[in-house]
């Protein structure tokens, strides 16, 4: 039999009081906080670390034991939370419509389209690399053998850094590799089974 306790089942079990925010609240908070990282273990400290040498019991006992050891803790990232709170608070009052019209069609078309054809950037960039040769996107035909277009006359597949690792997705691809990778502005590409 399986239960699912929630985060409220265990905060009850525990008797361990569920604060109240208004709505919307925690999301900012959260976000700030992602900003900020007002929470890392370099500010508040390794948790998975810490708890393992806490021979108390109850939430009490943890929160005197934590912050006798981290007496600053809270303080410092409970400041840096809040000035990036102030900071969402100023980048919100610069939003209008033609912001968020800006930013949808940026999303909806633009990121999309990048989506889908990321794979002709990183063949010409492939072939920039090579010295100027050309390039293609693989026909239909190619495609279903894995090739996902050509520098110069070399087959290329394009596969994201995982497939390394996932011996069992792997099928025989007559192909030199590139391997990408998703960073935060953009793609990391590997182009070292081409470009020597």
């Amino acid at each position: 039999m399986k239960i699912k306790l929630t985060n409220d089942d265990i905060r009850k079990y525990l008797d361990i009081e569920t604060p109240e925010f208004p709505k919307y609240t925690t999301q900012l908070i959260n976000l700030a906080n992602q900003n900020a990282q007002g929470t890392r273990p370099r500010v508040v400290g390794q948790m998975s670390d810490l708890i393992q040498h806490f021979t108390g019991k109850t939430r009490e006992d943890w929160e005197k034991w934590y912050l006798e050891r981290k007496p600053d803790a809270i303080r410092t990232a409970t400041e840096k939370v809040l000035r990036m709170v102030n900071n969402l608070r100023d980048a919100i009052d610069k939003i209008d419509s033609r912001m968020v019209e800006q930013w949808v069609t940026d999303l909806v078309v633009v990121k999309t389209f990048m989506g889908l054809r990321f794979q002709e950037a990183i063949l010409k960039k492939g072939a920039e690399l090579i010295g100027g040769v050309g390039w293609r996107l693989a026909d239909e035909a190619e495609e279903s053998k894995g090739i996902d277009g050509y520098i110069g006359d070399i087959p290329i597949s394009i596969k994201p850094e995982t497939y390394k690792i996932k011996p069992t997705l792997r099928e025989e691809i007559r192909a030199k590799m590139v391997y990408y990778r998703k960073v935060k502005n953009g793609l990391e590409v590997d182009y070292s089974g081409v470009v020597s």
